[in-house]
């Protein structure tokens, strides 16, 4: 019998049982029911998240949309009438600076497009019917306004270029040949107005190009330059700072002594980064709570995401840092494996921070359960469209909560990966997506939900500036 957390053939190195961050919050959970080992009996101060029953992780979807959502609300005691955060102020930025950012404005037509009537093709610009005599000087893109052609008369032009005026058609340069006394025949039929761009053939001046909401690609950016703008109206890039915990941390160099690397410290700042954010600081904390309390205080940023310190541990210092400063807790603990005990609060109005779990994977499993959904809102991105591919392969499931488990997509299907424990990032480091895995598990075939990872999505995901 395959162990829970195993698949078959799998190594004993992709077991996804309990790390120590989950058991911990499981006792937490366990104290906060009244089953853990006795409590003080006197009554407690009431606090903000003091749980009215037992503490129960929010279901994976769940979790998702109330971090989607919580962008938009306000502190719940406040009044009805309050029901949306201060917005975010639109900026206005340099075309060079806005990739990945989406429109706060719409890009109107700021004069027609194309602003003169343009040749299409290299050739000849022709007036009435051939053959036609052919002017000794052409007529080059980036220069003023030719003179007319009357009937029977031809000049050189160059693609791009602005059309003389009475000109019947362009003549493109292979359907062209001159005689003996230098005379220009058409080669084929002709029709009026061939190979010409009339001026405002794409648009006309206080036309909307693209509405509000837009995300601006590459595409967008020449749009909006060959429409005439230098800078465009946006949306601010959602500002995060990364708060690592830890006394075991090392920066460099091979583990030793009980220390470990840092992995989270160089992967999160750039996957922020290609989820949108503008990363202002990576600060290192040891585990002291004072110093975790000054630097979320502190703070500026739109997201403060931590790693570690999520559980009950002695020196888990997220929890008690948050209710001394009075955060609203909006998510604490998710049915998801790995990442089981993270969370998401609001510390102030305008400022959220999601805690992540130490371990590498069940971090990236809090970075799309939460820091994604938050930040899209924040940056008013539209959410990725869900698919589903079939399965190579069966995968085992936790019998409650959702499992995210790392793939790679060959053709119409996608093949899970091994080493997907909460500690290991081999299976991450080689995936182009991460399957949702229902509880229960998937049977080989099934039709799975995928979760891009945003370097592997076309476009603007691949965004690390």
């Amino acid at each position: 019998m395959t162990a829970p957390g195993l698949r078959d053939g799998a190594p004993a190195e992709d077991s996804d049982d309990l790390d120590v961050e989950e058991a911990l919050a499981l006792v937490r959970e366990a104290k906060d029911d009244g089953t853990g080992p006795a409590r003080d009996p006197r009554p407690a101060e009431p606090h903000r998240h003091a749980p009215a029953e037992r503490h129960r992780a929010t279901p994976w979807p769940q979790a998702r949309e109330i971090a989607a959502r919580a962008a938009r609300a306000t502190r719940a005691t406040r009044p009805a009438t309050t029901s949306s955060a201060p917005r975010r102020t639109p900026l206005s930025v340099p075309l060079g600076d806005a990739l990945g950012l989406v429109l706060a404005a719409p890009l109107d037509a700021l004069s027609d497009l194309p602003s003169f009537d343009t040749s299409a093709m290299d050739g000849w610009a022709v007036a009435g019917p051939g053959p036609w005599t052919v002017r000794e000087e052409g007529v080059l893109a980036g220069h003023a306004q030719p003179a007319p052609l009357t009937d029977g008369e031809a000049v050189r032009i160059a693609t791009g270029a602005r059309v003389p005026a009475d000109t019947t058609a362009v003549l493109r340069t292979e359907h062209g040949r001159t005689d003996a006394q230098g005379r220009l025949h058409a080669t084929r039929d002709m029709v009026h107005g061939q190979d010409i761009r009339p001026r405002g053939q794409e648009c006309r001046s206080g036309d909307q190009l693209l509405p509000v909401g837009t995300q601006i690609t590459p595409a967008v950016l020449g749009l909006a330059a060959a429409a005439g703008y230098d800078t465009v109206t946006v949306v601010p890039r959602p500002r995060a700072e990364v708060l690592v915990l830890g006394d075991e941390l090392l920066t460099e160099g091979l583990p030793r002594e009980g220390l470990i690397r840092d992995a989270l410290g160089p992967m999160l700042p750039p996957w922020l980064r290609a989820l949108g954010a503008e990363v202002l600081a990576v600060r290192r904390i040891r585990d002291d709570a004072k110093a975790l309390h000054k630097a979320i205080t502190a703070s500026t940023a739109d997201l403060i995401v931590t790693t570690g310190g999520t559980a009950a541990g002695p020196h888990d210092h997220v929890h008690p840092t948050l209710e001394r400063i009075g955060a609203e807790l909006l998510v604490d603990g998710v049915k998801v494996r790995p990442g089981h005990p993270m969370l998401l609060a609001r510390t102030r109005d305008d400022q959220h921070l999601v805690g992540l779990p130490g371990n590498p994977l069940a971090a990236v499993s809090g970075l799309i359960t939460l820091a994604e959904p938050l930040l899209r809102t924040l940056a008013a991105r539209p959410a990725p469209e869900p698919y589903t591919l079939p399965l190579t392969e069966p995968v085992h499931g936790h019998p409650y909560d959702t499992r995210l488990v790392p793939v790679v997509l060959r053709g119409d299907r996608a093949v899970p990966l091994h080493y997907n424990g909460p500690a290991m990032l081999r299976g991450i480091a080689a995936a182009d997506a991460l399957a949702v895995v229902p509880p229960g598990g998937a049977q080989q075939g099934a039709e799975t939900e995928l979760l891009d990872l945003p370097w592997t999505t076309a476009g603007i995901g691949v965004c690390f500036t």
